[in-house]
């Protein structure tokens, strides 16, 4: 079996425990349900970015409340390259399956949809 990896990113208007958590919580069921043979079980570990301007909340404190108990996480700060996206949230997921590096289906939400505009078909 492969390991794949899932990206995804968000971003969020005001940086808040429950607004940090809630829009990770979106990205994930997004990315869950944009790839349907998805399980948490074959999760071999997620790796979490957010943007300097956030710093409420770990992200991976969302998928701990999701059930994910066993899934190694860590969470990390982005590079602060002038001009880039603020209030950013990212996800890399890395999947064990069998699926064609071409049908992984990547989520970008709300403006981080201008991060990869050729990843985006939600």
């Amino acid at each position: 079996m492969l390991t794949r990896g899932i990206r995804g990113a968000t971003t969020i208007k005001t940086d808040t425990k429950e607004e940090v958590l809630d829009a990770t919580r979106k990205l994930l069921n997004e990315i869950f349900a944009k790839n349907p043979g998805l399980a948490k079980e074959d999760i071999a570990s997620a790796f979490f970015t957010t943007t300097e301007d956030v710093n409420s909340a770990y992200p991976a404190l969302a998928t701990r409340e999701m059930g994910w108990g066993f899934v190694p996480m860590i969470c990390a700060r982005e590079i602060p390259v002038p001009g880039s996206l603020p209030m950013c949230i990212r996800v890399l997921i890395h999947w064990n399956t069998d699926l064609a590096q071409e049908k992984i289906q990547h989520v970008y939400l709300r403006d981080a949809k201008k991060l990869r505009p050729d990843l985006v078909n939600n």
